[in-house]
């Protein structure tokens, strides 16, 4: 009798995080870290007991999908495109400054000029995935603090494209003007795209049909989907898509409906992400990197809290949640691993440099966890009074 690969990889994966995730609450600890710790156990670099990570980070790029579509079902449109307006200046301020930072810490161990470049790209964006996931969805979405850092954080979605684009064009020794321009074109388009369908299409539907709650949920699915896998036809980032198609049904009394219904699918696929993480992490050239890594990770820690705390500020927020925001947005992004991965299939980088933002990026989200969890209100704090859904 022979194991189907895919179903024992989800039982060690849910397996091993519930017996982590245990240990992590009594030790009064972040359950992020918990999967993060699963998936270096058991990957190829650790145990060895699911050998190629790649068909689960594959999978568990829906969970992102589904999350940002949620946000999307909690702003309202005009709220969304107002904070999108103040969050430019912070946000452009905030990626300079933090890209500098990058290529000064990288030149000062050793790393070359492209090198230092990249590493200052990935430098420039805070994490998605730890920024929203720490986000109590029924609490901050319906308040300033949440809009603010879903407006940055879809700011720097924009600019991680471009970036990419610009990696994929030098290593190929000619920049993507073409596509550069495509992009201009396509998030208007579908924006255009999202409204139209949803005023004479889904709206209609959903009042005729809103009492089969299995209908409804089957078209929340597609739609989200089917709107991230028009973005990416668009050039755009899966994510943007499912975003824009979760905006413009905000506005629909069952959004809220919608909202419940597919919280738990996304928290399936979410644990898969963070453990696919883990996995894909090789141990062996932590030696190589680890001081480079520390300095680096140091740096986002330190300073991104501080400098959007001051940029906020001088925006008009108040002194309290501009730091809030700030802790929240202090670690570098996954969108960072997929910039050091690009770049060095394009042969701009090292193996070494790689790794280096690969390892920064992980220290930033194990300690970036404990601090929001521990200070701030999460679906996860261990603390009764920080608890929020």
């Amino acid at each position: 009798m022979t194991t189907d690969p895919v179903l024992f990889s989800i039982f060690l994966i849910f397996t091993g995080g519930a017996i982590l995730a245990t240990v992590a609450l009594f030790a009064r600890q972040a359950l992020i870290v918990a999967y993060i710790a699963v998936g270096i156990a058991l990957g190829p670099y650790g145990l060895g007991l699911i050998s190629d990570p790649t068909t689960i980070k594959e999978i568990s790029d829906v969970g992102i999908i589904f999350l940002l579509f949620l946000l999307g079902l909690d702003l309202q449109p005009q709220e969304l495109w107002n904070m999108l307006r103040k969050a430019t200046l912070v946000t452009a301020i905030s990626s300079v400054v933090f890209g500098a930072v990058g290529v000064i810490v990288a030149k000062t161990f050793g790393y070359g000029l492209i090198e230092s470049l990249v590493v200052g790209a990935a430098m420039m964006f805070s994490s998605t995935i730890i920024g929203l996931k720490l986000l109590p969805t029924t609490v901050l979405h319906h308040q300033h603090t949440g809009e603010i850092i879903i407006s940055i954080l879809l700011l720097q979605d924009l600019i991680a494209i471009i970036v990419l684009l610009a990696v994929q064009g030098m290593g190929s020794g000619a920049m993507a003007w073409g596509e550069l321009g495509q992009l201009g074109l396509a998030l208007p388009a579908l924006v255009i795209f999202a409204i139209v369908v949803e005023r004479y299409v889904l709206v209609p539907l959903i009042a005729r049909f809103d009492t089969i709650q299995e209908y409804i949920f089957l078209v929340a699915i597609g739609w989200c989907l089917g709107m991230a896998e028009l973005a990416g036809l668009l050039g755009l980032s899966h994510e943007i898509g499912a975003f824009i198609g979760g905006v413009v049904l905000a506005s629909s009394p069952i959004a809220l409906f919608i909202a419940e219904s597919l919280r738990p699918l996304r928290d399936f696929f979410l644990v898969m992400f963070f453990f696919s993480l883990g996995a894909g992490f090789n141990l062996g050239v932590i030696g190589d990197v680890l001081f480079p890594a520390l300095a680096l990770a140091g740096a986002a820690l330190v300073l991104k809290p501080l400098l959007f705390r001051i940029l906020l500020r001088r925006v008009g927020e108040a002194s309290g949640r501009s730091l809030e925001v700030g802790v929240r947005l202090g670690q570098i992004s996954e969108f960072s691993l997929l910039i050091a991965v690009t770049a060095l299939s394009a042969g701009l980088i090292s193996a070494e440099a790689s790794y280096l933002i690969q390892l920064a990026t992980l220290l930033t989200f194990v300690v970036s966890s404990y601090v929001v969890v521990l200070r701030y209100p999460t679906p996860i704090a261990i603390s009764d009074r920080l608890r929020r859904n």
